[in-house]
């Protein structure tokens, strides 16, 4: 069903796709099922793919594993949440990065409400941001700029 998805929505103009990794799949180890899953996306679409950890729905040990099998099978971003199971955090983007070694973006997404925030998680290694407040944080940026 992923993969009908992503082909409608490459058909439909996307050039960017973010998929949720199967987190039941992971942890009951079924990491080859996760693998095929992802490489079939990344392969029949010819789109950015982004694979969503879920990263607060996992142990450390989960997040490594799904980061190694999300870079293997041709993910070109790690994305830390959907945000509707918590946001992002500088640990998980730290560990992520540490996985990565530059391989692949890193995208921090859910929960980033502040310019700290966010500055925060660019420090840790965040070479994308998923937020809703986005214009906020600009504005902010700018206020802090303009006053000194």
């Amino acid at each position: 069903m992923k993969l009908y998805e992503a082909q409608e929505a490459t058909e439909n103009g996307a050039t960017e796709l973010d998929v949720v990794m199967n987190l039941g799949w992971l942890k009951i180890g079924k990491t080859d099922a996760i693998h095929r899953e992802i490489a079939e996306i990344c392969e029949e679409t010819g789109q950015t793919v982004k694979v969503i950890l879920e990263t607060n729905l996992l142990t450390d040990a989960e997040k490594k594993l799904g980061a190694e099998i999300a870079m293997d099978a041709g993910a070109a971003f790690l994305k830390t949440s959907t945000g509707w199971n918590g946001g992002a955090t500088v640990s998980d983007v730290r560990l992520l990065k540490e996985v990565a070694r530059d391989r692949v973006g890193i995208k921090a997404s859910g929960g980033i409400r502040t310019l700290e925030q966010a500055l925060d998680l660019i420090l840790a290694g965040a070479t994308r941001l998923g937020t809703s407040r986005g214009i906020d944080l600009i504005r902010g940026r700018y206020n802090l700029e303009k006053d000194g």
